[in-house]
């Protein structure tokens, strides 16, 4: 998956929006003011960071060499995926689980405003 893609694949959720508070490199995609996805996207290697349930987050890192704890965030809580290194699917899921863990923390309305069923 290429730059422009991952960019697509994280403002395809309703309500989301890429911000820039760290730095014009880092591009910080938020749903209701709340991060969800973070990323270098003119980086050489390509990487993107995730929330994740945590039992799931050490699942993955077990299971890809490209998965690991969140660079500089909550490891518990957050995973940094080498893009290059998972498949397609895998890393579109992960952006869906990533959104879908901050939105069911939002308050009831603002959920309903973003249309968000409740599944995840």
């Amino acid at each position: 998956m290429k730059a422009a893609q991952l960019k697509a694949a994280c403002l395809s959720h309703n309500g989301s929006e890429e911000t820039f508070p760290f730095n014009p490199e880092t591009s910080v995609f938020k749903v209701a003011g709340k991060v969800f996805a973070l990323s270098a996207l003119d980086a050489e290697e390509l990487k993107i960071s995730l929330k994740c349930d945590p039992g799931l987050a050490e699942q993955l890192r077990d299971a890809y060499d490209a998965i690991g704890p969140g660079y500089h965030l909550n490891k518990r809580h957050w995973n940094t995926v080498v893009v290059d290194g998972v498949d397609r699917r895998l890393l579109v899921d992960m952006i869906e689980d990533s959104y879908d863990l901050v939105v069911e923390k939002l308050p009831r309305k603002t959920r309903a405003r973003l249309g968000w069923s409740g599944e995840r």
